[in-house]
């Protein structure tokens, strides 16, 4: 018998209307009840309304301190770490200690604007300053033209993100017009004079200090020396236009706030005479930041240097060797250059010393005529941070405990000292420092 042959498509569709015309086969649709108000719906006995039936439960994620995370999965676990850094352990500090200053908006100076991180503009000038090694090649010609309120933030995010800091090329190129920066110009760049920005109050160089860019440098920089050349023909006559060059005009004339921070890894390499010869050209600084510097020295190589008398003795070579300051307790050296520093920076107002624990007694020493004077050259100081700039750790041994406990009785000591040199004839003094129940 031959196989039942296959339904036809006309037979097919029969079947499909037959099917939907069924009443059994219809599906009971969703009656909509008009609602009453409640005194009619008793007086003509209707049944309430059902309540509407549930909506699906929107599952909120929380983290583990029970704040709300956002929309979506979760992201991976290699984006999470890569935005991770490990903070520098400041020079000095043992290496089960922890850093408590670092380079957020709280170790920078008082009244200077800094975008917040989370903020659009935050965002791109950190992302600058990572990528800078690409940025300063293509972008020289155009770094010049960023507002003035924001080179400032630039300058100092590149030396705390960038690996070698700002160098003084960086600096000209933020800072110069880019016809006087540019390398093609040749020598008749060194002619150009400077164009003083007076809208730029603010420097913040750190982590570059002593690393990238030295203090020389920088005082060529902000104040150029031209050299003259001696005329060696006496003028014709005495109302002459004389030849001779204007003085080079400074760079920030308006400079108030300088930081000078170094790098804790990098803290060796810093030099208090050039920082006494770049004092005396910016008196006008009244904000100015010395973290992380070594004691003050004007020879610290020869530490261990000596020279040989007739006598047939040995003698330190220079002011300050190994023993001066633990054994012999000489602190000569050091307060004949902080007397220096007062005498040049008279207008300072604050002072930032974290990290500066090994020499914190310093503050409060006399050595004869040499003492830092608080209620003379630095009597306009209203605020003093003495951060140790590290806090031991849970698994630090107790002879570094004892560091720790010391360097913050010295910022104490240095604190009541300055406040009984005040004492009725100057101003109050705020002092920033550790707290011995802050372990």
């Amino acid at each position: 018998m031959a196989a039942k042959s296959a339904k036809s498509v006309n037979e097919l569709l029969a079947s499909s209307r037959r099917t939907s015309a069924d009443p059994s086969s219809l599906r009971p649709l969703h009656a909509v009840t008009p609602t009453v108000p409640p005194a009619l719906r008793e007086l003509l006995q209707i049944p309430e309304t059902p309540p509407p039936a549930p909506r699906r439960p929107v599952r909120t994620r929380v983290d583990g301190n029970g704040r709300r995370l956002p929309a979506g999965p979760p992201p991976p676990r290699s984006w999470l770490g890569a935005g991770q850094r490990t903070a520098a352990r400041p020079l000095g500090s043992p290496a089960t200690s922890r850093p408590t200053r670092d380079g957020s908006a709280e170790s920078a100076l008082p009244d200077v604007y800094l975008p917040s991180p989370a903020s659009l503009i935050g965002m791109t000038l950190r992302r600058l300053a990572v990528a800078w090694d690409l940025h300063r090649v293509y972008d020289q010609h155009h770094l010049f033209f960023l507002p003035n309120h924001l080179k400032p933030a630039l300058i100092r995010w590149v030396g705390l993100y960038h690996d070698e800091g700002v160098s003084l090329t960086d600096l000209r190129l933020v800072l110069f017009a880019p016809s006087i920066c540019d390398d093609e110009a040749g020598p008749a760049a060194q002619e150009v004079d400077v164009v003083p920005n007076t809208d730029i109050s603010h420097l913040d160089l750190s982590g570059s200090v002593g690393r990238s860019i030295s203090l020389k440098e920088l005082a060529e920089l902000l104040e150029p020396s031209k050299k003259t050349e001696a005329l060696d023909e006496p003028q014709d006559s005495w109302d002459a236009v004389s030849s001779v060059p204007a003085a080079p005009r400074a760079l920030l004339p308006n400079l108030t706030h300088l930081s000078l921070a170094l790098n804790p890894h990098h803290a060796s390499s810093a030099s208090w005479k050039q920082l006494l010869a770049l004092s005396s050209r910016l008196s006008s600084i009244t904000h100015l930041s010395l973290a992380n510097w070594p004691d003050p020295c004007l020879t610290p190589r020869a530490r261990c240097a000596t020279v040989a008398t007739p006598q047939g003795t040995s003698i330190p070579y220079g002011g300050t060797n190994i023993y001066s300051h633990s054994i012999d307790h000489d602190w000569s050296e050091a307060l004949l250059v902080l007397r220096k520093l007062s005498r040049n920076l008279y207008a300072l107002e604050f002072l930032d010393l974290t990290g500066c624990g090994p020499w914190f007694k310093a503050l409060t020493m006399r050595s004869g005529h040499d003492f830092v004077d608080w209620a003379g050259s630095w009597g306009k100081i209203t605020g003093l941070r003495l951060y140790a700039g590290w806090c031991p750790g849970e698994e630090s041994m107790p002879s570094e405990r004892g560091i720790y406990h010391e360097t913050v009785e010295a910022a104490a000591s240095a604190e009541r000292h300055i406040r009984a040199m005040r004492a009725g004839k100057g101003r109050i003094i705020h002092v920033e420092r550790d707290r011995q129940h802050d372990v």
